[in-house]
């Protein structure tokens, strides 16, 4: 199941979506305060690399990961380990996961949560606020320069911060062209599910100073961590190389890597 089967799935979805946009931003700007997931992110990365720790099941590339996992106890182990915040999956097709997985896994610690999905519509960004979650995952190769443009200004509106993930230079341009402050540089190809190493080096560069820099997928040592804030990350998203650990607790600490 690569990228434009997904994206195909979850766009049918939103555009058999009978709800009133207006009706669900009105019920999430009413939702309880956010955690401040970025301001998390930015105050741990003073002291050392920060750690977003994913809940998940499965993927499209690898299968069952940890199928019958239980949310809440691994974010409490993501928690000991110090991670600074939470990633859930929240897509039940390809990856066995759901609201409830966040529900859960944020109840569990005072870590703020981001949602891990393929938004396609405002709806998405709503629903994401709607469920607990503290910012919402926006894909550049998924949304256009205009759906992108509405998705983050939906995500501002009701107080959800938003990770803008990107692929190439082009991607990134588009993300900062929108307004980005928060750029994730997934070095996973969503169409072939291949990792290049390289691409979160290159692409860091290129980022201005003000921008929260996440790097995602590929790492699984703390010399990868090193490596990636020596270019000036501030944060590593990571999800098989901690949820399949027999010590998820010492996984994560092992990236916590100092300047």
């Amino acid at each position: 199941m690569y990228l434009e089967e997904i994206l195909a799935r979850h766009r049918a979805a939103a555009s058999a979506d009978p709800r009133d946009p207006e009706a669900l931003r009105a019920r999430a700007a009413v939702s309880p305060a956010t955690r401040g997931f970025a301001a998390r992110l930015r105050a741990d990365a003073q002291v050392a690399l920060a750690v977003i720790a994913e809940v998940k099941r499965r993927s499209p590339s690898r299968g069952p990961i940890v199928p019958d996992l239980d949310p809440a106890s691994v974010a409490a182990q993501y928690a000991r380990g110090g991670a600074s915040c939470l990633s859930v999956l929240t897509d039940a097709e390809g990856f066995g996961g759901s609201p409830a997985d966040l529900a859960a896994a944020r109840a569990a610690t005072d870590l703020p949560v981001l949602r891990k999905d393929f938004t396609v519509d405002v709806r998405d960004v709503y629903d994401a606020r709607i469920m607990g979650a503290d910012a919402v995952l926006l894909i550049a190769a998924a949304l256009d320069a205009p759906s992108l443009g509405r998705c983050l200004a939906a995500a501002v509106d009701v107080g959800l911060d938003a990770l803008v993930e990107v692929h190439d230079g082009d991607e990134l341009a588009a993300a900062l062209d929108a307004g980005a402050t928060m750029v994730g540089v997934n070095q996973r190809d969503l169409r072939t599910f291949e990792v290049d190493s390289g691409r979160a080096a290159a692409l860091a560069s290129r980022m201005p100073d003000d921008v929260l820099r996440v790097a995602e997928s590929g790492v699984r040592t703390a010399d990868d961590a090193r490596a990636l804030r020596a270019c000036g990350y501030h944060a590593v998203l990571v999800g098989e190389g901690v949820v399949a650990s027999a010590d998820r607790a010492a996984a994560v600490a092992a990236l916590r890597v100092g300047a």
